[in-house]
């Protein structure tokens, strides 16, 4: 998969414990830039497809994207 869109990312030089919380409650400041970012869609995708198991990617906790995996799967 082409990683190039990650030079277009809000969270590019952030620091990087923002986006594991301990908690889905303390998300929040991630969720924040992920709101702001023009990639946020390629980069949930991306972390969708990879099932990446922590972090906050795309806007969307490992929680979340578990959902979004298994709304997906019910779709299809």
């Amino acid at each position: 998969m082409d990683l190039l869109w990650r030079r277009h990312s809000a969270c590019r030089g952030l620091d990087p414990e923002i986006f594991y919380p301990a908690t889905d409650e303390e998300a929040g400041p991630a969720k924040r830039v992920c709101g702001q970012c023009s990639v946020q869609e390629t980069c949930l995708d991306f972390a969708l497809q990879g099932r990446e198991k922590e972090g906050v990617w795309g806007g969307a906790t490992e929680k979340e994207r578990r959902r979004i995996l298994r709304q997906r799967r019910r779709a299809s």
